[in-house]
């Protein structure tokens, strides 16, 4: 199996490979997967092993040692913030992010957007070449490029372990604005964020909420 024209597109525009070796993803988290998915996740990380895209607001996680950034089995780790989210996240390979920290996760035989405010999970597509192709496409939605791009314009580079997350959640009416976001290691975020979706987990529209934030 080759890599469709849009996966090797965006392979080609993305920048150096965030691991040097050959991918190696282990056997627990390729069992997520279809196998017709895992063969093609395969594909992606052997034409590129990791990689960020679009100023940074891309990341796709390497399988091996990480150069910069998380690396794929660290971020997948049952232990780690994926712990946090309890059994809504634990069926899920999350193998890449935009720049808010959204997740882009495969499970069975579906790629899905994981919303780390909500702890929900949204089918996008059923490949990962449809997946390039919608990134493609529309990377100013998908990645956030157009906030990352404003927001180092104005504090400088992004750290590659590092994500914009809201200073006001925008599932409480955060704006998408350069000002309402600050760089925070990638998993504190999610970590402080699958607190916020505990909080509100089951409220009805309308309720007042005031947000407790504990270390």
């Amino acid at each position: 199996m080759k890599p469709g024209s849009s996966t090797r597109k965006l392979l080609e525009i993305s920048g150096a490979p965030l691991c040097g070796g050959n991918p190696n993803v282990p056997e627990v988290l390729l069992r997520k997967c279809s196998p017709d998915l895992a063969a093609e996740y395969l594909k992606l990380l052997e034409g590129k092993n990791g990689f960020f895209a679009f100023e940074s607001a891309l990341h796709a996680f390497p399988a091996g040692k990480a150069t910069a950034g998380y690396d794929l089995e660290n971020w997948n780790r049952p232990t780690g913030w994926i712990a946090d989210y309890g059994d809504a996240a634990r069926d899920y390979l999350f193998f890449a992010e935009d720049v808010f920290g959204e997740q882009f996760a495969i499970r069975g035989d579906g790629i899905y957007r994981f919303d780390p405010e909500n702890g929900t999970g949204t089918l996008l597509t059923n490949s990962i070449e449809q997946w390039a192709e919608r990134i493609l496409e529309d990377y100013h939605t998908e990645t956030g490029y157009k906030l990352a791009h404003e927001w180092q314009m104005k504090n400088g580079r992004l750290d590659a372990k590092n994500r914009l997350t809201p200073k006001k959640p925008f599932i409480l009416g955060g704006e998408f604005d350069i000002d309402n976001l600050f760089a925070l290691d990638a998993e504190r975020a999610m970590r402080l964020r699958a607190d916020i979706s505990r909080q509100i987990k089951d409220l009805p529209p309308g309720s007042q909420v005031e947000i407790r934030i504990t270390e």
